[in-house]
């Protein structure tokens, strides 16, 4: 907040944030070894693989598994949306790279937040606050040298 990083009680795991889950429609218990089903439970490469038998690379464009990812990422982000307030919504990881998917996601995310939120940028222009990495994998390394950078004397 204001440039400083928000810190409370312990270190923040948004990924384990519980996020409804329809048993019926997802009977998947979820691959989280603390939660089973929480966000990154549902939601994550390993919950994809285990859920479906194999890796989401080896899914087809029209896998029903796209759909109902793109359900529990808009679900994720639009508590945090509703919880932070972010400027922007940074959707990393192997998954987001699937072609179509982060469309999927921004369509859901409107449907969710149902205009219950007043922004521009949420009600028109969602293309620009949920968003791809754009270091093509190299956001390790480079966070690294820049927190690095930071402590030269």
């Amino acid at each position: 907040m204001d440039g400083t990083p928000v810190h409370g009680l312990l270190h923040p795991e948004a990924g384990h944030m519980r996020i409804p889950h329809d048993l019926t429609r997802d009977p998947f218990v979820g691959s989280c070894p603390f939660h089973g089903d929480c966000w990154e439970g549902l939601a994550s490469g390993q919950a994809l693989s285990e859920r479906w038998g194999r890796p989401g690379v080896e899914l087809e464009d029209d896998h029903p598994a796209w759909t109902l990812e793109a359900d529990y990422l808009a679900a994720g982000i639009v508590n945090v949306t509703f919880v932070l307030s972010p400027h922007r919504f940074i959707v990393g990881g192997g998954i987001a790279t699937r072609a179509g998917l982060l469309d999927r996601v921004r369509s859901r995310v409107g449907e969710l937040l149902a205009d219950y939120l007043q922004s521009d940028l949420l009600n028109s222009r969602l293309d620009d606050y949920v968003v791809g990495v754009a270091l093509n994998g190299r956001a390790g390394t480079l966070g690294a040298l820049a927190l690095a950078s930071s402590y030269a004397p």
